[in-house]
């Protein structure tokens, strides 16, 4: 058997969201080279455009569409916009998400909404608009990304916790809701991942870059993420391997929770 028919994702369409770096982009660039035409979504519009063309360039199909995952009015015309393009859309990839390094004390108001809104609300409104199409499309695969800390907490980060750890259950209540409509819906939750996310955790907390960075690689596998990492579990998620798999967290840590 070959591993396209194990995969059976080409000429699918995948909704990314963050997909203009990091993890984001890396699934969305794994995905296009199997086959699977990508909408990447961001609010960065100079990148996202840049990345979107270098798929095309390589021989992927791509289109990039600004939308902002916190606006009902954007996540449900970027919505109808990508399947009046595509025709279809078969993965949904809730993948955009932002930190926060404070305590409960420290965190203001406007913090913790951002941080809540981006990786929960967004998730939420995109959803909300893209299923109806997904189900038009005869079902497909949502993946949400939770993290290491919404399985456990962590330290001054209180509200990327609150966030993640609300993903997960999210993600199993979806799961439940729209199983029967052919649609799967799994979380996979990254540990440390060489993002400039991550980088900027280190300038949040006034941190060494260099050492932030060893100590991050402190477990088992003995290093950090790349974001390719997290887009081959993507991969498996959004296709027909994990086809009886849905209302699942996939720790990709390197070890860390172990």
């Amino acid at each position: 058997m070959q591993a396209s028919s194990l995969l059976n994702i080409e000429g699918k369409v995948a909704v990314i969201t963050g997909a203009s770096s990091g993890i984001g982009l890396a699934s969305a660039q794994l995905l296009a080279q199997m086959g699977v035409s990508v909408a990447l979504l961001d609010v960065n519009e100079k990148q996202g455009k840049i990345e979107a063309n270098n798929i095309v360039q390589n021989g992927g199909k791509a289109i990039f569409y600004y939308c902002n995952v916190t606006s009902a009015q954007d996540c449900e015309s970027t919505a109808q916009k990508v399947f009046e393009a595509f025709g279809q859309i078969n993965i949904l990839f809730n993948n955009a998400g932002v930190i926060k390094r404070k305590s409960v004390l420290e965190l203001e108001e406007k913090d913790w909404d951002l941080v809540i809104d981006v990786s929960l609300k967004g998730a939420y409104l995109l959803s909300k608009y893209v299923i109806p199409f997904m189900i038009k499309s005869g079902g497909g695969s949502i993946i949400n990304t939770g993290s290491g800390w919404g399985l456990k907490g962590g330290d001054n980060a209180v509200a990327y916790c609150a966030a993640k750890g609300g993903v997960v259950n999210m993600t199993r209540g979806m799961a439940i809701d729209h199983g029967k409509a052919g649609i799967r819906v799994n979380s996979v939750s990254p540990g440390d991942i060489n993002t400039p996310l991550l980088r900027d955790e280190a300038a949040q907390l006034g941190a060494d870059e260099t050492e932030f960075m060893k100590d991050a690689a402190d477990r088992p596998l003995n290093r950090v993420g790349e974001p390719i990492d997290i887009a081959k579990a993507v991969l498996f998620l959004a296709s027909d391997l994990s086809v009886w798999i849905t209302g699942t967290s996939l720790l990709v840590d390197g070890g860390g929770l172990a």
